[in-house]
Formats: structure tokens, sequence, C-alpha cells
């Protein structure tokens, strides 16, 4: 049976999923099962290895909250349910044990900059006359980097680094500390200032912000990958005193994983060559 093809009107669907492995159920697979599985693993990494979609990246879980970890992305609603039944297929029945997944997709922020705040900024914070040489090369420059940003951030091409951390958030909506209470100017500023934050990690973090409001529990997803835990514990800790975070955030569990291959998986978490 064919699934219907359902498309976005922008960006693309991401899934993260949570299993831990039945050891015991590992034990009773056929001889040279273990062996064919993780090639079936591999074979379907190497399909799904684009830029940006349809792409499937492996971890392992560091801290015990799981075992194996998975990112799912594709354009489309029906190929990342196809992706994600492909991928359980490649394990024997009862193997993987659900521990937690997230559904949502890629967006553009109500709170980005625009090239309308970029031609005040070029006017009041640079001085620069608009018509001017000057003022015409900065507003391309501008253009194209509110451009990138947009495609960037629809679009995401994530860096193979070694370390991958996620989390869900919601905006708080509690008595006088309500998001959707604040009007747009006052949540625009708030955004504005996490954001110049954020920014400082340049080129030691890579993050992807995918919603979730309808699709799941929580609100957004936070995906950060780094070449090492403590950078994202730092970008994570430093932004807590944004008043965005600190006064209206609400977080749901961490995890923090290592990138590997199907390869490395086996062996990493000590899956006998039955």
């Amino acid at each position: 049976m064919n699934l219907p093809s359902i498309s976005l009107k922008q960006g693309i669907h991401v899934m993260h999923l949570f299993y831990r492995v039945d050891r015991w159920r590992w034990l009773q697979l056929p001889s040279g099962e273990s062996t064919g599985r993780r090639e079936r693993l591999t074979a379907l990494c190497q399909a799904n290895q684009a830029a940006c979609q349809p792409r499937l990246t492996c971890y392992a879980n560091v801290g015990g909250k799981a075992d194996l970890v998975f990112m799912l992305q594709h354009a489309t609603l029906d190929g990342i349910a196809r992706l994600h039944r492909d991928l359980e297929a490649c394990f024997p029945a009862g193997v993987l044990q659900p521990v937690f997944s997230y559904l949502s997709v890629t967006e553009l922020t109500e709170y980005m900059p625009t090239l309308e705040d970029a031609k005040l900024r070029l006017q009041r914070q640079e001085n620069l006359a608009p018509g001017t040489p000057e003022y015409e090369k900065r507003l391309a420059e501008e253009a194209k980097r509110v451009e990138d940003y947009m495609h960037y951030r629809l679009y995401p091409e994530l860096p193979d680094w070694e370390v991958m951390g996620f989390y869900p958030m919601n905006k708080r909506r509690q008595a006088g500390d309500n998001w959707y209470l604040l009007n747009f100017e006052q949540r625009k500023l708030l955004m504005g200032g996490h954001a110049r934050t954020g920014r400082k990690y340049a080129g030691r973090v890579v993050q992807m912000i995918t919603g979730s409001t309808g699709l799941d529990d929580w609100e957004w997803g936070v995906t950060l990958v780094a070449r090492q835990a403590d950078t994202i514990k730092e970008i994570v800790y430093e932004m807590r005193f944004d008043e965005v975070s600190a006064r209206y955030a609400d977080f749901g569990p961490f995890y923090i994983n290592l990138r590997l291959s199907p390869e490395a998986l086996w062996d990493h978490l000590r899956l006998p060559q039955v």
C-alpha cells in the first residue's frame, strides 16, 4: 500500500528516535544474523546520506538513557514515516525498545532579522545614506545574509561532528510568566538577545531548531552539534541567563550522543557477533 505524499509548504520533517537494545533477545538470534542486520543498517544509511534530506544519522547515547539514537530527515511526511519503518526493519522483532521519540519540522522564526531591519541598522548604526554606493553594497550583503539564514534554517546541513545534544522545550505559560501574553515587539527583543548569545559560539556549535507545536508533546526541539561536550554545556549554560530562557522557558530531558557508523555502534555497544 502506497502512502499519500504529504509535503510541507517549506522546510523538511525531522525525527529523533531513542532506543534500548534487548540484549537477551539479541543473544537468541540465529548464527550470522548480527552481521546481516548491521549490513542492512549500513545500506540504509548509505542510501540516505544527503547533506539535508533524505538523511539518516546514527549515534550512541552516552549516559544510559538509551543505547541507539537515530536522527531522520526527509522532505515529506510519508517519506519520514517509511524511513522510520525501514530503520526498525533493520533489527529483529523485539530487539529495539523505544525510549523517546520526537517529530518536528524545520521552520522560520517570526523573530528573525528582516531586510527592513537591516535597512534601519545601516542608516542608524552605520550612518549610511540610502542610494549611496556604500549603502547599496552593504544592503546587498545583508540581503544575501538573510537569504542564507532562511535557506539553512529550512534546509539545514549539519556537519558530521562527534557530539550531538538534543532536548525539547516549551515557552512558559504560567501566571505572570506567560510568553504568549507578551506583545510581538517584546518577544522579538528578547529573542534578539538570545540569538546574539548563540552567535558567539559560531564555529564551535551548529544548531538546528525545529518546531513541533501540534505535532508532538513539546513546542520545539533543539539539536546541537559540536566536537566537544563542554561546548554544548557552555552554550546551554550561558543561554540560561538570557531572560527568554531564565523566565520563559521550560526544558525536557537532555540527551548527549556520539556520532558513530553502524559498524562502530556494534563495537561500542558490545553487541555479540552471533
